[in-house]
């Protein structure tokens, strides 16, 4: 298999990205940034004239210095074309970050000559390398190729310039030495919306479960976790996970039973019951079944949120019940006792603007449609409004709540969900009349945080007693901004209705009460009134008052496309936009759960350009309409590898699945078979016959024979 071609940053100031990366050490907080390789080259002719030239990589052999030293060694053999007689390299480093230990460990090569490996510390200090870290520092590499690998869209390769991506495990062999190295370290291993790490929830569990869904190796995890649970009966939900993940329900429902019956209250376990039997009742055979099990599911759901009041998963998963269930009442409220927490996005390096930029093309990737995208995307137009969408920012908890309300949204209507929101939380119009009429005797926070008190039917943890979890508020001040913005908003569209021709926009939400105002009433009230309508009210958190108005924002932008859309057709004109502006329509439409626009926003971008972003798209839509369409995907994943492969990246993870998956429905003969048939420079068609071989490498199911 042909490696990808070699990026080259080159540097200004010699060495100046070593030195970006180590004042950068202190300021890490997830698996790191991507390993750091710096080159040394020195002028043929001119020895005493050196440049120093540098790009990223993960998804490299950490075992031990001599395979990142052999790294450094192909890279001496593969300079740029017409370089070879210029320069050569004399020096090499290679820097990987052990997030274990907060250390960076380094490799540094002169050739010919010597290998030296140390490791540096947040204070730019040099420590001796032990076969300790060397160990935790393969696992923290692994990890980091599949947390920072791209899913296909492009999203993740277009943050960072110059990343070379390699699958860490490419055979059973290397698969051995990472599952030994997770045993090794597991009881020692955050998650960007998991708010206290423990045994289960972190990045050594993400990443394990991530591996095993990728590559369908279910048996190897059953038996890792079947392993570790004699050590610490927590793990159960991991082994649960992966019986569910293999098929094996009947076994992971019997594991969860056992381990509850030891310890009834880990939230880890009550959650995987209630995603299970959340899962299981949208396949129900009859309404009864289905029913009988949601039922379940919000007992468990209802149990873990009182396990784990300050978790954001386990509010999010009894606020998915309530939507399944159709409850949307106690569906909002439910989501709006959600802890929220200010994201923390992976480790990106900071670099100094880099003297020259090289980023050569490999010719297996040539492919006209590909090599002309960067040249289009540039000269397109986007209308303001769609580069103003804020929900397309969002990450971690506040993408998981946007995606329940769309979900609501999606089903009831956008309507009765304004309706559903003024009978749940205390809206200031109301709040005001109140006020007005009772002056002074309101106790505006008592009222509106009292709610309706549990009662033995309900079950609902849903903040009925107003108590606010741990950790709202980190919540509201990652809306801050937002809030700014919906004051303007608000200020300059209560002056007229939008409208759009002869059909109005998306009602706009009315205001709800600021919490701290009706706080800061009740703190200078000193009696109560107990008649008030309002006592069986809440009052709404901030970050979700801004949710419903980006979610308001989202739905007006829709709604006028597809009525502009309407019209043109209806007087028999084409309806233009441009690449960009299509890609943005396509990834509002999925946001928005409107399956159908958002495949045809992004085919309108594909008939213009080639889009990553919009070709994922239709790919995913594809894999949920089910199997049948086993060309459309291929030529769908052959282009998606092949745009990969031109930015430097030989692995995604979910391209991988992909394949797997359609490998386990069609046969591994006739992917391959198809693959070969299609219309594309043989160089294309090997990159992906290449994920294909991988999963015969590893006897995926279909590709026996």
């Amino acid at each position: 298999m042909v490696a990808p071609a070699i990026p080259e940053l080159s540097e200004e100031v010699l060495h100046e990205s070593i030195d970006a990366r180590t004042e950068s050490l202190i300021s890490l907080r997830e698996l790191g940034p991507p390993d750091l390789i710096h080159l040394l080259k020195q002028a043929t002719r001119n020895p005493n004239k050196q440049i120093g030239v540098y790009h990223h990589v993960t998804g490299v052999d950490a075992s031990s210095s001599a395979s990142l030293a052999a790294y450094i060694n192909t890279l001496t053999h593969s300079e740029p074309h017409g370089q070879q007689t210029q320069t050569k390299v004399v020096e090499g480093l290679y820097c990987c970050y052990n997030a274990f230990s907060r250390l960076d460990m380094r490799v540094h090569v002169t050739i010919p000559g010597s290998v030296e490996a140390y490791c540096v510390d947040e204070r730019g200090e040099q420590r001796k390398a032990t076969d300790e870290l060397w160990l935790e520092t393969y696992l923290c590499s692994v990890l980091r190729a599949y947390s920072y690998a791209d899913d296909g869209s492009g999203e993740t390769i277009r943050k960072i310039m110059g990343v070379r991506r390699f699958n860490p495990v490419t055979n059973t062999e290397s698969e051995h030495r990472f599952l030994s190295s997770a045993e090794q370290l597991f009881f020692r291993g955050s998650d960007s919306i998991v708010q206290v790490p423990n045994n289960v929830s972190n990045h050594l569990t993400t990443g394990l479960l991530k591996y095993f869904e990728t590559t369908g190796r279910y048996a190897s995890g059953i038996n890792l976790f079947e392993k570790l649970r004699t050590q610490n009966v927590e793990v159960s939900s991991l082994l649960a996970k992966v019986l569910f993940m293999g098929n094996e329900e009947v076994r992971g429902i019997r594991v969860l039973h056992e381990a509850l019956k030891e310890t009834p209250m880990d939230y880890a376990m009550l959650d995987a019951q209630a995603e299970f039997l959340l899962k299981k009742a949208k396949s129900a055979a009859t309404p009864e079944q289905r029913e009988e099990r949601l039922q379940l599911a919000r007992e468990c759901a209802d149990r873990s949120t009182i396990a784990a009041p300050s978790e954001f998963r386990t509010w999010a998963r009894l606020a998915q019940v309530y939507v399944a269930m159709e409850d949307w009442e106690h569906a909002l409220a439910v989501l709006n006792s959600c802890p929220m927490f200010t994201y923390q996005d992976k480790d990106a390096p900071v670099m100094p603007e880099p003297k020259d930029v090289y980023l050569p093309t490999l010719p297996a990737t040539r492919l006209d449609e590909i090599d002309s995208e960067p040249e289009s995307r540039y000269s397109e137009q986007v209308d303001p409004s769609l580069l103003g969408l804020r929900a397309a920012t969002y990450k971690g908890t506040f993408r998981e709540a946007y995606n329940i309300l769309t979900e609501m949204t999606a089903k009831l209507g956008w309507d009765q969900l304004l309706k559903i929101r003024s009978s749940v939380f205390v809206m200031e119009d109301e709040y005001r009349n109140e006020k007005e009429t009772v002056p002074g005797r309101r106790n505006a926070s008592t009222d509106g945080l009292r709610g309706t008190p549990r009662s033995s039917t309900d079950g609902s943890a849903a903040g009925a007693d107003g108590e606010k979890p741990e950790g709202k508020e980190n919540g509201e001040e990652d809306t801050s901004d937002d809030e700014k913005s919906d004051s303007t908003e608000k200020a300059a569209e209560k002056k007229k209705p939008i409208t759009n021709g002869n059909k109005a926009s998306p009602e706009k939400p009315s205001n709800v009460i600021d919490p701290d105002e009706a706080k800061a009433d009740a703190e200078k009230s000193e009696a109560e009134n107990p008649l008030s309508k309002l006592n069986n009210k809440r009052l709404c958190e901030r970050w979700l008052d801004s949710l419903f108005m980006v979610l308001y924002e989202d739905l007006r932008v829709y709604t006028i496309w597809r009525t502009q859309m309407a019209q043109y057709r209806a007087q028999s004109m084409q309806y233009k936009k441009s690449a960009e502006e299509w890609e943005i329509l396509g990834s509002l439409s999925a946001r928005l759960q409107h399956a159908p626009e958002a495949a045809e926003a992004y085919r309108a971008c594909l008939g213009q350009r080639f889009s990553p972003k919009a070709l994922a798209g239709i790919l995913a839509g594809y894999e949920r309409e089910g199997m049948g369409a086993t060309r459309e995907m291929l030529g769908s994943l052959i282009r998606l590898v092949t745009w990969q492969y031109r930015w430097y990246s030989e692995f995604s993870p979910e391209l991988l699945r992909a394949i797997r998956v359609l490998i386990e429905e069609e046969g591994a003969l006739k992917v391959r078979s198809v693959i070969q048939a299609t219309s594309m420079p043989q160089g294309c068609l090997d990159l992906t016959h290449h994920y294909a071989a991988l999963c015969a490498t590893f006897r995926s199911s279909g590709t026996d024979g």
